[in-house]
């Protein structure tokens, strides 16, 4: 996902400053992408730059000036103009945990296992939190609903399969019989 047309959707919903957007975005985007400040900011003055978001200093007590940024009617054409074309790729999932996973065949196994907690645990508390926000925000569009029901179906499967992995690993451990490593 371009982080150009994720800020402009989300510009589209309300006015917001680049700590929103990083907030939103890690809240209800975060099982399918994550985005730094790093990423955020040189986007916003690019948008800004194209004439697609404008900026208003905010001022604020005890702080300094919050920058406001609002989509432009430019950047809305832009946005639906990125909207109209087919997306890059199909499914891409990122996650560190399943890169480790594949390769856990040549770790101790007792320490996969404690990794595999470690995700469940991790898993089970962004369910939760899903679930909350889910359970909290009956009154958003059609889109955005269902895609918080994909994130929390997503997380749903993904504790399955962690549950299924580790009880797995956790007989091979017991059998002692080792499996074939390689990949066929």
């Amino acid at each position: 996902m371009s982080v150009k047309y994720a800020i402009l959707g989300l510009l589209h919903y309300k006015d917001m400053h680049g700590y929103r957007i990083k907030e939103v975005i890690e809240n209800e985007f975060g099982f399918m992408w994550s985005i730094n400040y790093g990423q955020i900011y040189p986007n916003l003055k690019q948008l800004e730059l194209e004439g697609l978001v404008t900026k208003v200093d905010v001022a604020q007590k005890n702080a300094p000036d919050r920058k406001l940024y609002s989509i432009t009617k430019k950047g809305e054409q832009a946005f639906a103009q990125w909207l109209n074309t087919a997306p890059e790729r199909g499914m891409l999932i990122r996650d560190p945990f399943l890169l480790k996973f594949v390769f856990f065949s040549f770790s101790d196994k007792q320490r996969a296992l404690e990794t595999i907690e470690e995700q469940i645990r991790v898993y089970t508390a962004d369910l939760s939190s899903r679930r909350h926000r889910y359970e909290h925000k009956q009154s958003e569009s059609v889109h955005v609903r269902l895609m918080r029901e994909l994130g929390i179906s997503l997380n749903e499967m993904m504790l399955a399969w962690l549950e299924r992995a580790k009880a797995e690993i956790a007989a091979e451990i017991s059998s002692r019989k080792p499996r074939k490593t390689g990949m066929q």
